[in-house]
């Protein structure tokens, strides 16, 4: 069933999040109250047995006299045989209403918890860069996997517990006031004092939990640290100090749950020491008043059957409420998570990559990251349609962010970035990242094999194109040399593979897509010699009828880009060819010396 996901996330953070969710689960209206229907029609009918039980007791005593015999049953085997075929048919009910509340609860359950992850994943998707750059992966986990499950075990069980507590309630003091109102009040005298506890007791845990979850996801993302850099903790030998670090987070969470549990398992022995004055009202004064003659029999003994039906279960009140105020504290991050606002909104203009020309412009372009210094202020440039462009510069010089913000990545806060004279705020981001192709230095392979990462983003894509991606991106001897060939697995991100191999598979990842705009960020930075030629020579294939741009420290591999542009602290301070530019005698030259030795010749 469609989720209108968009409406829900206008939802005010400040809001009860119980009241948010409410709201998220709207278009289940009819499955939560068929659910809740089941709920209630199953608590009915398993309190039904106590006043058979009661009539029973009537029949037995009264014989001829009794209720069933005023409604015409007159003979006693008659009425016992009465009463058999209605428990039978009362068990049969509640067993059939306990199928269907449990198959609906579960399978509401599930399905929530389903969509909520889907939505909550889809909008981290939308989410700008900045976002990640602040958010840790294992507290992103935490809220997709441990959070959206909490939330799921309460409305497996915990939303159906506290509809019975209710309806057991309604129909028990209800009762009570009809047969014997003079022994209701007495049994009724623990109920405020329990509503009131479990109130108060809600209200302490809920910052409780709250903490619980925020020790949750830090001890995640520490635990996704030390797994994403498991080589570096065996290269320094710091595995005891990581060993102690995650024993420490271990520790904190373990203690907050202590502090939780503290407080949640003093609930139960509260309330029963409540629930047996009342329980003990009436087991004396309604007995005495049966032994007296003005209370009958049978009345006495539903009464006492009912008042521990109604008593004893809110004792489960407080795992009740502890597993509500858990699924509370959890809805709370996800739906957080879900207001969250989408700065970087797509435009609404087509692009349709074949009439794509490649023409890319920064007209006085200014951008800051966030809490930092501008890094682009008033930034002007041009990249012909068709040309190749190098940039080079040192560390932090705003190379990368040039790609950030053609990738929409990022936006810049003031100027435009303009494609073919189109602003890139006005296109459908979709189709504007399937026009432009980027390889970028840390290239990530999925868990998987070479054929599934060279065709990802390419699904429909055939063998024979694959292949044809691979020979231009000089990958294919070294694939074809694999185990496995195109169907070896190449680990998560890419473990299995060489660094050089890794770029030369996303670069034909990147080749299959035929972009007319290609980015390359620092492909031959962490390769040797052959593996740099090898890529080079792939560029040079690949420069053909498209607009590409190489950003590298190494300046061979930018030598045959038509244009060449140097940038520091945010300004190109160079710009022309390879040849123009080491005759200059400025920056590019100095770099070009101390790459190739010429400086030290000189001072030889």
């Amino acid at each position: 069933m469609p989720i209108d996901v968009d409406t829900r996330r206008l939802t005010p953070p400040s809001d009860h999040p119980f009241k948010r969710l409410l709201r998220y689960a709207g278009p289940h209206k009819k499955r939560i109250w068929a659910a809740a229907s089941a709920s209630v029609l199953n608590k009915i009918f398993d309190l039904a047995p106590p006043a058979l039980i009661g009539a029973a007791i009537d029949v037995v005593v009264k014989k001829e006299d009794s209720l069933l015999a005023g409604l015409g049953i007159v003979d006693v085997t008659h009425q016992l045989i009465v009463l058999a075929l209605l428990t039978v048919v009362v068990w049969g009910l509640e067993s059939a209403f306990q199928y269907l509340q449990e198959w609906l609860w579960r399978n509401l359950a599930q399905t929530i918890e389903h969509e909520l992850r889907q939505d909550a994943y889809s909008h981290i998707q939308n989410l700008e860069m900045a976002y990640f750059h602040e958010q840790s992966t294992g507290g992103l986990m935490a809220i997709l996997n441990d959070d959206i499950n909490q939330l799921e075990r309460f409305l497996d069980t915990g939303a159906d517990d506290i509809l019975q507590v209710a309806t057991t309630a309604v129909v028990i003091v209800t009762t009570f006031f009809i047969l014997a109102p003079q022994v209701a009040w007495m049994a009724m005298l623990p109920v405020p004092l329990i509503i009131w506890g479990s109130f108060k007791f809600q209200r302490m845990l809920a910052p409780r939990y709250a903490r619980v979850r925020e020790q949750v996801s830090s001890l995640n993302t520490q635990l996704a640290n030390n797994l994403s850099g498991i080589a570096t903790i065996k290269a320094f030998a710091t595995e005891d100090y990581e060993r102690a670090r995650i024993a420490a987070e271990s520790e904190a969470y373990r203690q907050a749950n202590r502090h939780a549990i503290r407080l949640s398992a003093a609930f139960s022995p509260l309330i029963r020491m409540a629930i047996v004055l009342g329980f003990a009202a009436t087991l004396v004064y309604g007995g005495m008043m049966a032994l007296e003659g003005t209370l009958a029999v049978g009345v006495y003994s539903v009464l006492v059957f009912l008042t521990q039906r109604l008593l004893w279960p809110l004792t489960r009140l407080g795992k009740t409420f502890d597993l509500y105020q858990r699924a509370m504290a959890s809805t709370r991050r996800v739906l957080n998570l879900l207001a969250t606002p989408i700065s970087i909104v797509s435009g609404e203009t087509p692009l349709r990559k074949e009439e794509v020309r490649g023409e890319l412009v920064f007209d006085k372009v200014g951008f800051a990251y966030p809490d930092r210094d501008p890094i682009l202020h008033d930034f002007n440039l041009r990249i012909a349609a068709g040309s190749t462009l190098g940039v080079v510069g040192a560390t932090g010089a705003g190379k990368s962010t040039l790609i950030n913000l053609l990738m929409r990545f990022f936006e810049p806060q003031q100027g435009r970035v303009l494609l073919d004279g189109k602003p890139l705020s006005e296109l459908r981001t979709e189709d504007l990242r399937r026009a432009v192709g980027l390889v970028s230095q840390q290239s990530f392979l999925f868990h998987g094999s070479v054929r599934e990462n060279i065709a990802y983003g390419s699904f429909e894509t055939s063998d024979a194109r694959i292949l044809e991606a691979a020979r231009q991106a000089e990958a294919h001897p070294f694939i074809q040399a694999l185990p496995r060939a195109y169907d070896t697995l190449v680990g998560e991100r890419g473990e299995t593979l060489s660094g050089g191999q890794k770029q030369r598979v996303s670069i034909a990842r990147a080749v299959l897509r035929d972009p007319r705009v290609l980015i390359l960020d620092e492909a031959t930075s962490a390769v040797d010699n052959a593996t740099e030629a090898a890529i080079q020579r792939s560029m040079d294939r690949l420069a053909k009828d498209r607009t590409m741009i190489i950003i590298a420290h190494r300046l061979s591999t930018v030598r045959a880009a038509d244009r060449i542009i140097v940038m520091d602290r945010g300004r190109i301070i160079e710009s022309g060819t390879h040849e123009e530019l080491v005759a200059r005698g400025g920056e590019y030259a100095s770099l070009w010396a101390i790459q190739t030795g010429g400086a030290l010749a000189a001072a030889e």
